[in-house]
């Protein structure tokens, strides 16, 4: 039960819900969207959140989007994670997406709600990452698209009031070579020791990383040691090059030592270029 009393909001159009939100926040509500509502309900029921006002976006259509028009996949910010992985327009992001939490879960996340929430390891922004995805961002002034990484370090960067509306990736990447390996401590539905995910294009591969650090990331210095296989380095020597550019990074905590998961790392890398380096 959550033990705080709140206001309900459900409006139609996205631009009622930035202006309702405003007008709240100018009450001192400290209102919040809601959409899955998964995170807001076990914060608030362990006393790590409040909000005297809370808005519901999912049934905003701009938020509910899951077509290819054009030369782009478009997924709306309230699509569930199970409605994702099924409609499989993006198998890596679907298969990404199914190992996050367990099936009835996965039907209340919605793909907004992981980007942004305070989770850690915020999974399903991997795939983006890797696929150069852009942002839909709404706000007072309107709708703006951004590249993904422009406004994602360490977590996702909104101003006060602005809405995660829909996420862009281009057509091409959608079929590409591609990897998704993710290594627990226990159990196959759990948070991850490391997550992996990798996509190839134009010879190149894109690597994105969860569990780490305390947030996910893709490495650009990483990718070029890696990727920089016509030097006589054998794939085993890339590899521990390519580690040693994440000491910085890999933190120790209840899941797994830093020297545990660089080993478990190397692994991972390996199994990734034996599939992925072979590939056009």
């Amino acid at each position: 039960m959550i033990p705080f009393d709140f206001e309900y909001y459900k409006p139609s159009t996205l631009a009622d819900s930035i202006q309702l939100f405003h007008e709240l926040d100018s009450l001192n509500k400290q209102p919040l969207y809601y959409s899955g509502g998964t995170e807001f309900i076990s914060m608030a029921r362990m006393h790590n959140v409040y909000s005297g006002a809370i808005i519901d976006v999912k049934a905003i259509p701009e938020l509910n989007i899951y077509e290819i028009n054009d030369d782009e996949l478009i997924i709306g910010a309230a699509l569930s994670l199970t409605r994702i992985a099924e409609e499989d327009l993006f198998p890596l992001l679907s298969l990404t997406v199914r190992r996050i939490a367990d099936h009835t879960i996965q039907d209340k996340i919605t793909l907004g709600g992981n980007i942004a929430g305070t989770i850690i390891f915020r999974e399903s922004v991997l795939p983006l990452m890797v696929a150069n995805a852009y942002i839909v961002i709404a706000s007072r002034d309107g709708l703006s698209r951004l590249p993904l990484m422009d406004v994602f370090d360490k977590r996702i960067k909104l101003d006060k009031g602005e809405l995660i509306c829909q996420i862009i990736i281009k057509r091409d990447y959608l079929d590409l070579p591609s990897i998704h390996v993710k290594r627990t401590k226990y159990e196959k539905i759990d948070y991850p020791l490391i997550t992996l995910v990798a996509l190839k294009k134009n010879q190149n591969i894109n690597f994105a990383f969860s569990g780490l650090c305390d947030y996910p990331f893709r490495h650009k210095p990483l990718e070029n040691i890696l990727n920089h296989n016509n030097d006589n380095k054998s794939r085993d020597e890339r590899i521990k090059l390519a580690i040693s550019s994440l000491n910085s990074f890999i933190l120790e905590d209840l899941h797994g030592s830093a020297e545990y998961k660089r080993f478990v790392l190397h692994k991972m890398l390996y199994e990734t270029l034996e599939n992925l380096e072979g590939d056009s």
